[in-house]
């Protein structure tokens, strides 16, 4: 990474800068990376990469590069700056600038987090007893980022006598944390700091040792360790390591505060360990030992037993219990069974009631269920397209109330109050939407599309009922992720208004590859059969032409990270179909990356993407690889984004495939590349300075299709 860098090559930086800088107001070409033969021998054949030496930071000709991309795609785009700062000011002001959270209680204190007008960055508060009692803030965050470009407080962890707080944060964008501890009465921090951890951490009882993930040199999460407060990291012993590289080691603390659970997992298996929170430096105990494709999780509500998440012999998930005194597999006894029709996704458990979070058809459900009698019902929201999910405000086991979150593509971020025992629902909190929204201007619906393989996969979409007629001369952008089992739910998005107002149809695809359908659509949608992913991608984009939601000189394309390198596939099936292609972050070069295991990620996601060392894999992978497909054709315009200090997708995916875009484009479609030189995977931190970058693509879109929008 550049700030590891010495100094002659910071000061050679800065002068690729300073003269691409000066190049900026002239450039009209796009920046052309020399070619430098360089082959790869596997299983027998050659495979060759000319652009491989872009994968070198520490390249004085690399930087310059990028900073010759950027020149050239803000002179690209020089003629729609102020359209970009009128979006911008519309993103910002659908922002709630005076903003608090909705409070919710834990060790007799309510902890909520606020924004004051104009702060990028919030402030974590409590308040102790009451929420009539005075205010005690925890951390000023716009207060801690003085000075940063980056800085992103992931997590933080209070301990059980109230004192003392722990938190991670990171200053670059590389996912490589520095754990802090704060003395909350004095308000000083401490001179306890450990740095390249990972996100996890817990209290023991005792309030004095911390426990906490470390990163190794992938930033793979590997290492458990017990520090003792005030003693010095010298005195941090290891607790826990996973030397299996496909497996992220983690630490928490249970429900209930009376168990640390401990433990790994990868993308297919999991293990978990325990140690009574009143004994720090006791022996771990193991829960189930790790198999092969068992997934486990655990909770603590009671001390007597375990509340166990698992798939033993349930591909959609099951809830079952163990006594904490022998919890192995061999004791789990169901509590909700396994429905191959259902995916459970979460639960929490009450005195009277287990509160089960499933999804079916892509919608989701909150399921109560009485635990004297077994009767059951299911929340009733009342929406066509939606998607919901519940937590707990209370940490007090006898309550008989919880919370969901309740959003649509038309209805902002809704919290309610909801009575498990009368079942009273109560709106505490919805999100402001500013710049005059209003959500009944606005419509949304569910559509089914067949796929080629005549698997019907759900498309959700909204519009402007006003600007809104099924002829195809609507412009319309599709997203979707369709990767490691993430579902891409019809969530809320005020941004997407800008979009809606000037006439864009925004569209949900959810494709193989997520849950939305359940465990089943993850699972023909990775491995030998990711190709589904792109198949049913590309069969919901042509839907929606058929049908005349929109047309091919309308249909935008968008995707981060791993929905990125989805842009990258259907863009080499399909480059007819698109306008134009957002890939943000985007995972391009899988192949090389997957080849690399000292590379972030890469053998973590052996069991999602196959291992490239095993021949047949090696070669499905290829088929598809978005970087190593790109042939000779009239492409859309494409904007990529990408971040220099970025640890999950590097740099060198968007730019060498952007590069070899251009070398095969037959048409006058612009291919544009914005590099982040000081972010990482997630861009900029701030919660206004992150909206430019949004509304530079928003203009981009526009721009390229003005004669439908004006």
């Amino acid at each position: 990474m550049l700030r590891l860098l010495p100094l002659f090559f910071l000061l050679l930086l800065m002068s690729c800068r300073q003269e691409a800088a000066k190049d900026a107001a002239t450039t009209t070409e796009p920046p052309v990376a020399r070619k430098v033969a360089h082959a790869f021998e596997e299983f027998g054949a050659e495979r060759e990469d000319p652009y491989y030496w872009l994968n070198d930071p520490t390249d004085p000709e690399v930087i310059k590069h990028l900073e010759a991309e950027n020149a050239y795609c803000e002179q690209q785009l020089a003629h729609t700056q102020a359209l970009q700062d009128t979006l911008y000011e519309e993103l910002v002001a659908r922002i709630e600038q005076k903003y608090e959270s909705l409070p919710t209680k834990q060790n007799g204190y309510w902890y909520y987090v606020r924004y004051e007008e104009g702060d990028e960055y919030p402030y974590y508060c409590r308040k102790k007893g009451s929420m009539d009692a005075p205010e005690e803030v925890l951390l000023d965050v716009n207060e801690m980022a003085k000075g940063y470009k980056i800085y992103r407080l992931f997590q933080y962890f209070v301990s059980p006598d109230n004192k003392t707080v722990a938190f991670l944060v990171d200053t670059a964008g590389d996912r490589r944390n520095t754990l802090y501890f704060k003395n909350l009465e004095t308000g000083e921090l401490l001179p306890d700091q450990v740095s390249d951890c990972s996100y996890a951490g817990a209290w023991a009882n005792d309030s004095r040792h911390f426990f906490y993930t470390l990163n190794d040199k992938t930033v793979r999460s590997y290492r458990v360790m017990r520090h003792p407060l005030g003693a010095g990291t010298g005195k941090d012993a290891e607790v826990y390591i996973e030397p299996d590289s496909t497996f992220s080691a983690f630490v928490s603390r249970s429900w209930d505060g009376r168990y640390l659970f401990f433990g790994s997992g990868s993308t297919t298996s999991s293990e978990f360990w325990f140690l009574s929170a009143d004994q720090p430096e006791g022996q771990l105990k193991v829960i189930q030992p790790r198999q092969k494709n068992l997934e486990y999780q655990v909770e603590s509500y009671t001390g007597s037993e375990f509340h166990i998440y698992n798939n033993h012999q349930a591909q959609n998930f099951k809830i079952s219990t163990a006594p904490a005194r022998s919890p192995g597999l061999a004791n789990w006894k169901d509590v909700v069974p396994h429905n191959p029709e259902v995916y459970i996704n979460g639960f929490t458990v009450r005195e009277k009631y287990l509160v089960v979070q499933e999804r079916s058809k892509a919608l989701d459900q909150i399921r109560v269920i009485n635990r004297q009698n077994g009767e059951s019902y299911y929340v009733d929201f009342g929406e066509e397209v939606y998607t919901a999910g519940m937590y707990d405000p209370t940490d007090e086991f006898g309550s008989d109330s919880i919370r969901y979150n309740y959003q649509s593509l038309t209805t902002p971020q809704s919290a309610f109050g909801y009575n498990l025992s009368t079942k009273e629902k109560e709106l505490l909190k919805q999100q402001k939407v500013g710049g005059g929204f209003d959500g009944s201007l606005y419509e949304t619906k569910r559509l089914w599309v067949a796929a080629r393989d005549g698997v019907e996969v759900p498309l959700s979409i909204v519009y402007r009922k006003e600007l809104f007629q099924q002829d195809g001369g609507n412009p319309c952008l599709l997203y979707s992720y369709g990767s490691y089992g993430a579902s891409s739910m019809p969530y809320f998005r005020s941004d997407v208004v800008s979009l809606l107002d000037r006439g864009f149809v925004y569209a949900v695809a959810h494709i193989r590859g997520g849950q939305e359908m359940g465990r089943q659509w993850y699972e023909d949608g990775k491995l030998m059969k990711k190709k589904n992913t792109f198949t049913d991608f590309v069969d919901c984009a042509q839907y929606l032409v058929e049908n005349q939601y929109t047309s091919t000189e309308g249909l935008f394309a968008m995707g981060g990270s791993a929905g990125g390198m989805l842009m990258g596939a259907v863009t080499n099936m399909r480059p007819d179909l698109f306008k134009g292609i957002i890939a943000r972050v985007p995972w391009m070069d899988v192949i090389s990356d997957m080849r690399n295991p000292d590379l972030p990620l890469t053998t973590l996601e052996y069991e999602e993407w196959g291992n490239p060392y095993e021949k047949e894999a090696y070669e499905y992978m290829l088929s598809w690889s978005p970087y190593d497909n790109v042939k000779p054709a009239d492409y859309p315009a494409i904007l990529a984004t990408g971040g220099l200090y970025d640890t999950q997708v590097l740099y060198h995916n968007p730019a060498k495939w952007v590069q070899r875009v251009r070398e095969n484009n037959t048409g006058n479609e612009p291919v544009l590349f914005k590099c982040n030189m000081g972010a990482g995977h997630a861009g900029e931190s701030g919660r206004f300075a992150s909206q430019k970058e949004t509304a530079m693509i928003y203009a981009f879109m526009v721009d390229q299709v003005g004669e439908l929008v004006d």
